[in-house]
């Protein structure tokens, strides 16, 4: 098979959560264990971070990359869901996997992934750890697909575990109240493996404590150690200054990404900075600094509070529960703008009710959906907003839905872009 028929196998033969949703989830660790176990456990290979959480797991997994690569470590990167090209989910030193040897993985297996039929996920966490293992990577950071206790990642032994906050999201898998998705999350505590929490809250601190406590995990919740004020947006837009108080020192540091968001991410990759170096991974101040700086660059990490053109400015993001629709919202009222487009889609298998709550009354609004199988139909969308006051019209293209807005706005206005990672990633020239 060729790079594009190999693609297809992978998409069309395997289940794919992002796709289709639930028919694709497993609830057992079986097939990448013995996916791993058959290619020689390549997981032990190599020294891992493993991150997971409701929001910010992703942008924490690129900075610490990225903080690592200035270090001079050669990285491993794996992320998911990609935004463009399935190459984007393994990286090493961000560059992304070459297809040559996506092809080559599935040519040497597939009599074994034929025979065991694993799940387009469990397979891609199999070629990353493979792919990692025989580039002989220092470290690799890795960030949970969905959960953590069952995630297919979840075969790692790593050196650090970081757990980046708890929201509602995906509650059909991971349970309906805080303490339940926490227990879920805090699956990837391993015994003696040191443990930060992103974000202390008061309904999943003792989750955490306990599961630490029972494997002899040493446990640091980031905020209370680390505080970190937001600053100054840069003229270009493009990444924010912050200035971090801990109990022995003030200083200011500059981050390549602009979401106000990123204030609840910097304090778990501040103290894992800090953490590493007792976990024999040194990390000098100058890597961190230039890896906040230089993340995009580095990492590759698009999606993120990422400007796509001026006049009107138009900004998309990825966020898509109601954690992150909280912090979009309140930056987009920062923005100078005469007015508000919101160009939207959405998965259906969200609890979408809980972000149209959050939505301004007063924005136009241009309803989309992604081409997967999972997207809710625009229509369905608009009629969902249009009984809570939220009017627009339907275009369900994304692109054809922006061009559409940028018609109908004028230069002072402000145009969002966003609802689900997959709405983002079929803008063309992201």
């Amino acid at each position: 098979m060729n790079y594009q028929e190999t693609l297809d196998y992978l998409f069309n033969a395997l289940p794919m959560f992002q796709r289709i949703g639930a028919a694709a989830f497993k609830k057992d660790l079986g097939p990448t264990i013995a996916l791993c176990e058959y290619l020689g456990n390549p997981q032990h290979a190599f020294k891992s971070i493993h991150v997971a959480g409701t929001n910010g797991k992703g942008s924490t997994s690129h900075a610490l990359a990225s903080i690592l690569q200035e270090q001079g470590y050669k990285v491993g990167l794996y992320t998911s869901p990609h935004l463009k090209s399935f190459t984007e989910r393994i990286r090493v030193n961000g560059q992304p996997i070459a297809e040559h040897a996506v092809v080559h993985f599935v040519a040497q297996n597939k009599d074994f992934i034929d025979r065991i039929k694993p799940s387009f996920f469990e397979m891609t966490v199999a070629l990353a750890f493979d792919y990692f293992a025989r580039e002989k990577v220092d470290v690799a950071v890795v960030e949970v697909g969905m959960g953590g206790r069952l995630d297919s990642t979840n075969v790692l032994m790593p050196m650090l575990c970081i757990i980046t906050n708890i929201g509602m999201d995906h509650m059909q898998f991971l349970g309906n109240t805080l303490p339940e998705i926490a227990a879920e999350k805090a699956g990837i505590i391993k015994p003696g493996i040191p443990v930060i929490v992103g974000t202390t809250q008061v309904e999943t601190e003792p989750v955490f404590r306990k599961k630490a406590s029972e494997a002899h995990a040493p446990i640091y919740f980031a905020d209370q150690e680390i505080k970190v004020y937001p600053g100054v947006l840069s003229p270009e837009g493009n990444q924010r200054s912050y200035t971090v108080e801990l109990p022995s020192e003030r200083f200011e540091i500059q981050f390549g990404l602009a979401g106000d968001y990123q204030v609840w991410n910097l304090p778990a990759i501040l103290l894992a900075s800090k953490v590493l170096p007792q976990l024999g991974l040194p990390v000098s101040s100058k890597a961190l600094h230039q890896g906040l700086i230089h993340l995009v660059v580095n990492t590759g990490l698009k999606g993120r509070w990422q400007r796509l053109s001026m006049k009107p400015l138009t900004i998309c993001d990825t966020g898509h529960n109601e954690d992150a629709f909280k912090a979009i919202v309140q930056q987009l009222k920062q923005i100078p703008h005469r007015h508000l487009w919101m160009v939207l889609g959405v998965v259906k298998d969200k609890d979408v009710g809980s972000v149209l709550a959050l939505l301004p009354t007063d924005a136009s609004y241009i309803f989309c959906q992604a081409a997967i199988p999972r997207a809710m139909p625009a229509q369905d969308l608009a009629d969902q907003a249009g009984k809570i006051g939220l009017e627009g019209v339907v275009v369900e293209d994304v692109n054809e839905a922006l061009n559409y807005t940028r018609q109908q706005a004028s230069e002072e206005d402000l145009i969002f872009v966003g609802g689900s990672t997959f709405v983002v990633a079929e803008i063309v020239n992201l």
